[in-house]
């Protein structure tokens, strides 16, 4: 059996046995469902709004290359920064050129799977500057030097009795297991820092050609802090984000949210155009008012055109980070997604992940998989997952990235007509 495999068997079962992960994953099916399947109840819409928004997603990346074009020039005629990244390297060295070049020492982050991809924590840390992720799932998983294990709900795989755990051993101090006293921690604890940053990092949910307008969906607020305190913002986020008009960035606002978090709309829809200004003094245009004097829009790439430009993958490029997938799934219901991902998580996380970080890191996810398709069922772009893990093995397998034991058991079930190996005899007539 490949070493690589049979270790990754031995990390599952471990995840199998750990009880805080069960309760956890419990808790959070059962809220999370109902809250889902509540929210669509209300949207009387919702089919027509889903099914716009897959047109809107192939439509925008069939012409990809004209929406970065207007991307660039609407970004800059602002006043801002936009600088297009072929890989994860190009994207880490920009945005520590602009740190750099600003002297900053404390970086406020709100959350981005993006950020997570091309590892810019790591990269700022080792330069000397402080990063604080500012989402309190990110936060708590920052604390407990972990990774995410769900693109929206970063801490879900942790009960409220081990975050509780968490913040008693980072605070020093006995801290009970009440999320309304957790929740007050980590507002305290973060508060200074969006007023001490230097620099402050977003992401982007979606992002509008037309005006160069970037859409940051979230319920905590820490984004506007994010974006707005400090005095430079840089946003990135991937090139698949850009949709033509910034209707078309709202209406796949609203899929999002129900298929995220169960609600019909978030407590914050922020659309950001650009850096601060004001012209009330003689109609003079001037940058830098209360929110940030410098804006930097840094678009990733990272395989992202590869993809788009294979027949079997481009439709990966549809997603729109809703995580309804993992959720319904029943192989993240058991192991979750700290195992069970590199940087991205589950069945569409194993495609990303072959195009974003080569095929050996996305083969122990793609192996995973179940297949059994509840993932396309529920996603609102119905995206063929299970059709695309299939053919993500069969490059595995010509890579030589396929478990042997799967290969012995193919081996049987066609020499021998079992997958056991069994020798059976044959009964004369």
């Amino acid at each position: 059996m490949s070493s690589w495999f049979e270790s990754y068997k031995e990390e599952i079962t471990r995840e199998l046995e750990n009880e805080v992960l069960r309760v956890a994953l419990e808790r959070f099916s059962k809220t999370y469902w109902n809250a889902r399947n509540s929210a669509l109840r209300r949207l009387p819409y919702y089919n027509y709004y889903r099914k716009r928004a897959r047109e809107i997603k192939a439509w925008s990346i069939e012409h990809l290359g004209e929406l970065l074009k207007m991307v660039k020039e609407n970004v800059e005629s602002l006043g801002g920064s936009f600088y297009l990244a072929r890989n994860a390297d190009a994207a880490v060295e920009y945005i520590s050129k602009v740190c750099d070049g600003r002297n900053a020492r404390l970086v406020v982050k709100s959350k981005s799977m993006v950020t997570e991809e091309i590892s810019l924590n790591e990269a700022l840390i080792k330069k000397g500057i402080e990063v604080v992720e500012t989402d309190l799932g990110e936060w708590i998983i920052q604390l407990r030097n972990e990774k995410p294990s769900h693109i929206i709900y970063p801490a879900i795989h942790l009960t409220t009795e081990e975050i509780a755990h968490t913040f008693s051993k980072a605070l020093g101090s006995n801290v009970p297991a009440d999320a309304l006293k957790l929740v007050r921690i980590a507002r305290e604890r973060l508060r200074q820092k969006f007023v001490d940053a230097d620099v402050g990092i977003s992401g982007a949910n979606v992002i509008a050609a037309d005006t160069g307008t970037v859409f940051v969906i979230e319920n905590e607020g820490n984004a506007r802090f994010s974006t707005n305190a400090p005095s430079v913002h840089i946003c990135v986020s991937g090139i698949e984000k850009v949709v033509p008009t910034v209707e078309d960035a709202l209406l796949i606002s609203r899929v999002i949210t129900p298929n995220a978090t169960g609600q019909l709309m978030p407590v914050y829809i922020s659309l950001i155009t650009g850096p601060s200004r004001t012209a009330d003094i003689e109609l003079k245009l001037t940058l830098g008012v209360h929110g940030p004097k410098e804006y930097h829009m840094v678009l990733v790439d990272n395989g992202r055109s590869k993809m788009m430009k294979d027949s079997d993958f481009k439709e990966a490029s549809y997603c729109i980070r809703c995580g309804a997938c993992l959720s319904e799934c029943p192989v993240y219901r058991e192991i979750g997604g700290i195992i069970w991902s590199y940087k991205y998580m589950g069945g569409i996380g194993a495609i990303w992940t072959a195009f974003t970080h080569g095929l050996e890191k996305a083969a122990p996810i793609a192996f995973t998989c179940a297949v059994c398709g509840r993932c396309k069922a529920v996603c609102p772009m119905e995206i063929n997952i299970p059709e695309m893990i299939l053919k993500l093995r069969e490059r595995l397998l010509k890579a030589g990235l396929t478990p042997q034991q799967l290969i012995n058991i193919s081996n049987n079930i066609r020499n021998l007509n079992n997958p056991f190996g069994i020798i059976r005899e044959v009964e004369k007539a």
